[in-house]
């Protein structure tokens, strides 16, 4: 099984809005590469909740894929902000996947701590650049962060 890292910002929807909806389709994502990851997800594959564009930013928890990629619906609304008027109903452009609660981190794992682990070094989600909302970990990534998050 594959592992995954989400990123949302957690004043717009973090993990509790996650743990209160129970599941929700991770929309908007308006990027290829994060698209063609979300094709890939299958359901059990879990992932780590990361909240970004926060202070600090960092791992808050594990999430489970529940439902495989489909068509973004908020692609074709042009009330929503992820309207994309290229996209048609016939051959959408975007997709996404409904994702679940799992665990919520007793230790908030921050983005300085996430840096200094070892086991992340050659991680995409420490690498200078990197802007990808949605991205692949390793084994061995997934597992490192979620013991950092489970052990404060």
């Amino acid at each position: 099984m594959a592992h995954w890292l989400f990123k949302s910002e957690p004043d717009v929807f973090g993990y509790d809005h996650l743990v209160a909806a129970k599941r929700e389709g991770w929309d908007g994502v308006r990027n290829y590469q994060a698209r063609n990851f979300m094709r890939l997800m299958q359901v059990g594959e879990q992932a780590i909740f990361y909240h970004s564009m926060a202070k600090p930013a960092g791992a808050a928890g594990i999430c489970e894929i529940v439902k495989a990629a489909e068509p973004d619906p908020t692609q074709f609304d042009p009330a929503t902000k992820y309207f994309d008027p290229k996209s048609k109903p016939e051959d959408p452009l975007w997709a996404w996947v409904t994702v679940g609660p799992v665990e919520k981190f007793r230790h908030f794992v921050s983005l300085d701590e996430l840096r200094a682990m070892p086991a992340l070094a050659e991680s995409r989600l420490v690498a200078r650049g990197n802007r990808l909302s949605v991205l692949p970990l390793t084994e061995p990534e997934f597992d490192t962060i979620v013991a950092a998050g489970r052990h404060p």
